[in-house]
């Protein structure tokens, strides 16, 4: 079967150049789905022009909201453009299952640990019987490499214990900006920091 190609990329922070460069990237890869994994806006400012880019171009978008917007502002971006948030949700793209949760444990918009945890429960809870599996988070797992570029931001608990539960295949997140583009392994989760340059991921 052929492969899905995704392109994930995450701390757009209302950068409508970035927004357009990361949708013709997209086009240009022939991508089949575009992963954005949270701070899509600059603290609720600035939501113009950054789903836009994407749905012009007939890309196919999910997203999750980071530490710098609300899940309402994720909510109407997703039902405004007609894309889909994966805050606590999950979706299935041939085979493979694709569930999220948003958020941080530190910034603007705080979410507790054990809220995480649950919420990436509930999206998995509906795919888990896909053989392939993508979890996609605003923030790194404590415990992995990321933690070391930052003295600011901790690690979250809520998403290695999600990892070690459910073993995604992949753990798309972003939110440690000088971590950008690090890959990891983590137990048996290949963990990627996409960063606002964007990965191109095939599974």
């Amino acid at each position: 079967m052929k492969k899905l190609r995704i392109l994930a990329a995450g701390d757009i922070h209302g950068d409508t150049g970035l927004a357009n460069k990361l949708a013709e990237k997209a086009e240009k890869e022939k991508v089949d789905l575009v992963i954005l994994c949270g701070d899509l806006t600059y603290a609720e400012e600035s939501v113009e022009g950054i789903i836009g880019p994407f749905v012009k171009r007939k890309e196919k978008v999910l997203l999750i909201p980071g530490n710098h917007e609300t899940l309402a502002t994720a909510d109407f971006l997703a039902e405004f453009y007609k894309v889909k948030n994966i805050h606590g949700y999950s979706v299935k793209y041939k085979d493979v299952g694709i569930f999220g949760a948003g958020g941080a444990n530190i910034g603007l918009f705080r979410i507790p640990e054990e809220e995480i945890y649950g919420l990436l429960k509930k999206g998995f809870d509906s795919i888990k019987g896909l053989k392939k599996k993508i979890m996609v988070t605003h923030v790194h797992p404590t415990g992995s490499k990321m933690e070391k570029f930052t003295s600011i931001f901790p690690g979250s608990s809520g998403v290695k214990k999600a990892i070690d539960s459910f073993k995604p295949d992949i753990l798309l997140c972003s939110h440690v900006h000088e971590a950008e583009g690090i890959e990891e392994i983590v137990g048996k989760t290949k963990v990627i920091n996409v960063g606002r340059a964007g990965k191109i991921i095939e599974i």
